[in-house]
């Protein structure tokens, strides 16, 4: 995964916690009923909360595999064979993230808020903001990173004519 799909994975999440966040003070329970836990996941469904999350058991399994292939370069091929059925079989385990993902919603928002968030997500309007949100962050990013580079030079600038106007040779 690309550092770009990454950070418009990331954004979504995000978006999502900005959206949460909008619709009102959060419902504080221990607990979460079953009906705002089903809620929280048709949620995490509709705007892809936990998709940013799709890489962690290949990174967890590549991370074991390379500190053996650091040791000892001749398991390469058995490594990727046992890596392999290694990320076949964690699969099912990702749910174990997506319940507890879940569960955060469940417990920081009522069901109805839940249930007005998702009809949100659901509208026209939300489905724009999750289909266009990457390339909004991506634009956004690339505008930051501009100005940023901008500002540093502006900054080296100033701070060499100050550092001139000291008396410090540059």
């Amino acid at each position: 995964m690309s550092i770009v799909q990454a950070i418009q994975r990331t954004s979504r999440l995000a978006a999502v916690a900005v959206a949460l966040v909008a619709f009102g003070p959060a419902a504080h329970s221990q607990q979460p009923s079953a009906a705002a836990m089903a809620t929280a996941k048709e949620l995490i469904a509709a705007t892809g909360a936990t998709t940013v999350f799709n890489p962690l058991i290949a990174g967890v399994v590549e991370q074991a595999k390379l500190l053996y292939l650091q040791q000892n370069p001749a398991l390469a091929n058995d490594l990727n064979e046992i890596a392999g059925k290694m990320r076949t079989d964690l699969t099912p385990r990702f749910a174990e993230l997506s319940d507890e993902v879940a569960k955060l919603y469940a417990t920081h928002f009522t069901d109805q808020e839940l249930k007005a968030i998702l009809v949100f997500y659901q509208s026209p309007a939300g489905k724009k903001l999750l289909s266009q949100q990457p390339d909004v962050v991506d634009a956004s990013m690339k505008f930051a990173q501009d100005w940023a580079n901008k500002m540093s030079d502006e900054v080296i600038r100033k701070m060499r004519d100050e550092l001139k106007k000291r008396g410090h040779p540059l």
